[in-house]
């Protein structure tokens, strides 16, 4: 019997106590036995609105994620599930610089896009930022060597709020002074290049690495600097954007012809192989025919009735008309053909026609 619970053997009822209250069950059934009508109940409730339940990866639908329209002219980075437009908005997508543009010697780094409108199946995205693969980044930093780290945060010409994360490495050990020279220089240097550059051309010297080899060469005088490395940027605030390149509908224009190309090249291809193909059984046909023409092995046995037909033959040319060479075997009129000197391929109608002329 369960706490709280109770049941009358006398009068066959179940009596529930509650908070000092107490309360009869139906009749004839103990307690625990009505507990487990109720659970039927409810599990015959959750199944009938499992049913009733629309599959939610049914209602998803695929959408093309694309990077910005400049410098990238909304190219392909991936795909997403979603319901609903709305959904898709503020996600991150991440890949590799390699990927995007095909620079095998960035493929440590990995670019950050965030997508913040939609258009029909098209998501566009943002540039939000970068960041430097740890296993890289741990390599470039060893023993017996200097590093001095710098966090910088900059407004580009066009109001974009950057934030930079450096890091400058040489082969020897920096001095305190020697540290506070170098990022109070590549400080400046970033203030400057920023204030008078627009977020657009910031990404390219940046992702391309002349950023990096400038504050290299303005580091340099004061220390001996092996490496710089920009080893990650964020986008804090976004400016003004300005809309350079080709639109999505041209793009989906070129997408189109590109597609079209590709089928009609894969249809091509294919006709080629369908003729090579038909071609091979062609020749392989006629490699069988020649072989079935072919003179076979005649058997010189004394006894057979074509020698003294060949013996015959060129004796009496006057009487060859009169050979019934329809009643004779192909062997027998190769015989006869190559007695008098003539070629001996064919089938048997054009060796009779020969052995008439």
């Amino acid at each position: 019997m369960r706490d709280g619970a109770a049941y009358c053997f006398s009068t066959r009822r179940a009596v529930f106590i509650y908070s000092g209250q107490v309360a009869d069950g139906a009749d004839g059934y103990p307690p625990d036995l009505i507990g487990e009508f109720h659970m039927a109940a409810k599990s015959a409730k959750a199944r009938t609105a499992a049913r009733k339940q629309r599959d939610k990866w049914k209602a998803k639908r695929w959408f093309t994620i694309r990077a910005p329209r400049s410098p990238h002219s909304f190219k392909v980075i991936g795909e997403t599930l979603a319901e609903a437009p709305e959904n898709v908005i503020g996600r991150v997508y991440e890949i590799t610089q390699n990927e995007l543009d095909g620079d095998f010697t960035r493929m440590h780094v990995k670019l950050r896009f965030r997508v913040n409108e939609t258009l029909s199946q098209d998501a566009l995205t943002e540039f939000i930022g970068h960041e430097v693969q740890r296993d890289h980044f741990r390599r470039q930093i060893r023993r017996n060597r200097g590093k001095v780290d710098l966090v910088v945060d900059v407004v580009t010409e066009d109001g974009y709020f950057v934030r930079y994360k450096m890091v400058m490495i040489s082969s020897r050990r920096i001095k305190s002074s020697q540290a506070t020279g170098m990022r109070n220089a590549a400080t400046d240097l970033l203030y400057t290049r920023a204030a008078a550059t627009t977020w657009l051309k910031m990404q390219a010297a940046l992702l391309d690495g002349t950023l990096e080899n400038e504050v290299k060469d303005i580091c340099s005088p004061i220390h001996k600097v092996r490496t710089v490395l920009f080893h990650k940027s964020e986008l804090r605030q976004s400016g003004v954007v300005f809309e350079d390149g080709p639109t999505l509908d041209e793009i989906h224009a070129q997408e189109a012809r590109e597609k079209a190309a590709e089928k009609v090249e894969a249809t091509e291809a294919a006709d080629v192989l369908v003729a090579a193909e038909a071609g091979e059984a062609i020749s392989e046909l006629v490699d069988d025919s020649d072989g079935e023409e072919a003179t076979p092995p005649v058997d010189s046995t004394p006894d057979e009735p074509i020698d003294v037909v060949s013996e015959e033959a060129p004796a009496d040319d006057a009487g060859s008309d009169d050979m019934d060479y329809e009643s004779m075997k192909v062997p027998e009129l190769k015989a006869l053909l190559k007695e008098a000197g003539k070629p001996v391929s064919g089938k048997k109608s054009e060796l009779i026609e020969r052995l008439k002329e």
